[in-house]
């Protein structure tokens, strides 16, 4: 704008002026280190999301599960389902749409919402948000408040219901001295397009967290331990259909629903089983193969009638073999003690000597053993043989087995503290209370997927958070605690505020230094 060539009255062009110089303090006070810091928040935010996401398709693909299995019983909570991901998808899909556009506006139209150019671009959020004929702002609120309502409608939990409409709740924050007439006014008036971005994913990533939790408890809502009985089948309950050959098949004849004053009768492969044997049908092996089990369960009717039930299976005998399986997955991971159990069927577990071509194993139980790869072994096989020694004395080798040897893999960071019953819980990003957060003194580091079981040593973090001035402050410490000066910042947060947990570095049992991702966290 050019003041001098302005026709407009006096007191219209020192107004013009008093905007341009506020514009010009405004984008001198948006350092390069604090346009910086919100590319790290929107980094932690995407992760966040993505977590999110992943959870959220596993909720969603077993409710569906469900429904495959029970159509008429998990309709209900399913249909919901359907809903709340068709109505979180389409505002996430709103919500990125503006990001892109608003990132056009500064950069042009071969913007990045990735790689933000003129991060401190003070008019692309408020043409996209608030232009006066056409502004996004009041139509995103709009749609957010219709979101909260539908989300909260669908949790029974009035605590669950309050956190998912605070969350997406958009009343104008509390700004002492500025007068802010809406949400959207306060979140992107003069706002640097960097900002903006970030508050908008922000709003992803409680969009996401809100679908995740509505979803969980339509889950819930599922009665899946009701079950009940609408016919009866005769059934074939083996020990084992895989036989060596010098053993005994064993199987149980059964009737899945029965009345107990009443004892079946069982007739297998031609003949009736002796009423002793309580539908235990065990024949000697002397050959390898697929054999028959047939026949059929005759129960006598209150009316005299006898119930008939037919049945069939059949069983393998094989030759001798070993077993070599992993008890946690079928891969070995280097520094560290893999369990993995070695048996050979007919041989005791003391005539057992299995060996591994790189590492070492060591006996943890009857069948249990420690594979222990060489740290050298990484990316390579490590070779499981297995001999055993017959009853002549002669040692024989029954299996050889490749492993691939892998680097154990990054862990997770979280805080750990005991809720209201007792329970120790872990605290993975979110919301969280303060008294729980102080309890946790700390953040910790472990792989805890259900398949590996590993903590790891966190040797330094540090807190990111903005100060009264909106720049971004770092608190490095030493190890896994809380500093004093990370402590008295927690204590001074108010409900609603938040700050990122980043740079963590950990250690793991083989010695390996890992940064890991980092954990937002927002106070309740």
């Amino acid at each position: 704008m050019a003041v001098g060539n302005n026709p407009n009255s006096p007191r219209q062009k020192m107004i013009n002026l008093m905007y341009l110089v506020f514009i010009a303090m405004m984008a001198l006070n948006v350092s390069s280190e604090v346009l910086n810091g919100f590319v790290l928040v929107e980094d932690s935010l995407q992760n966040t999301i993505h977590n999110a996401t992943r959870q959220n398709a596993l909720v969603s693909n077993e409710l569906e599960t469900y429904y495959q299995a029970n159509p008429e019983k998990v309709r209900e909570w399913y249909n919901k389902g359907v809903q709340v991901r068709k109505a979180s998808d389409d505002i996430y899909t709103y919500v990125q749409e503006l990001k892109e556009r608003m990132v056009k506006v500064a950069d042009g139209n071969d913007g990045d919402v990735t790689d933000i150019r003129h991060k401190d671009d003070l008019e692309a959020a408020s043409r996209i948000m608030l232009a006066p004929l056409n502004g996004e702002g009041k139509k995103l609120r709009e749609a957010i408040d219709s979101y909260s309502t539908m989300m909260a409608n669908l949790v029974e939990d009035p605590e669950k219901r309050r956190i998912i409409e605070e969350s997406l709740s958009t009343a104008p924050p509390r700004q002492i001295g500025i007068n802010i007439r809406n949400w959207e006014e306060a979140l992107f008036d003069n706002m640097p397009v960097s900002a903006a971005v970030t508050l908008l994913t922000k709003l992803q990533s409680d969009i996401r967290y809100a679908q995740g939790e509505v979803m969980t408890n339509l889950l819930n809502s599922v009665d899946i331990g009701d079950y009940r009985v609408n016919r009866m089948e005769a059934q074939v309950v083996p020990v084992s259909q895989i036989v060596m050959r010098g053993s005994a098949y064993e199987a149980n004849i059964v009737l899945s629903a029965i009345d107990s004053t009443k004892r079946p009768s069982v007739y297998v492969n031609g003949r009736m089983l002796d009423a002793e044997a309580n539908g235990r049908f065990v024949v000697p092996t002397s050959s390898t193969g697929t054999f028959p089990v047939e026949g059929y369960i005759e129960m006598p009717n209150s009316d005299g009638s006898v119930l008939r039930h037919d049945f069939r299976s059949e069983y393998f005998v094989t030759e001798p073999g070993a077993t070599v399986a992993p008890t946690m997955m079928n891969i070995l991971y280097a520094g560290i003690e893999n369990p993995i159990r070695i048996a050979v069927p007919g041989i005791p577990s003391g005539s057992v000597f299995p060996s591994i071509s790189s590492g070492r194993l060591t006996r943890k139980g009857e069948s249990i053993w420690d594979a222990f790869p060489a740290a050298g072994s990484v990316g390579q096989e490590a070779i499981v043989s297995v001999s055993a020694q017959m009853a002549d004395g002669r040692r024989v080798e029954m299996a050889r087995t490749p492993f691939r040897v892998k680097m154990l893999p990054d862990p997770m960071p979280y805080l750990e503290y005991k809720d209201a019953n007792g329970n120790v819980r872990k605290f993975r990003g979110g919301t969280i209370p303060k008294r729980n957060l102080m309890e946790a003194g700390g953040i910790l580091a472990a792989i805890d997927d259900d398949i590996l079981n590993i903590q790891f040593t966190v040797l330094r973090f540090e807190l990111i958070y903005p100060d009264s001035f909106g720049n971004m402050i770092n608190e490095p410490t030493e190890g896994g605690s809380f500093s004093e000066r990370q402590k008295n910042f927690i204590r001074g947060l108010a409900r609603g505020k938040q700050f990122w947990v980043n740079r963590v570095v950990a250690r793991g049992p083989d010695g390996i230094e890992r940064s890991i991702p980092p954990i937002q966290v927002i106070v309740n």
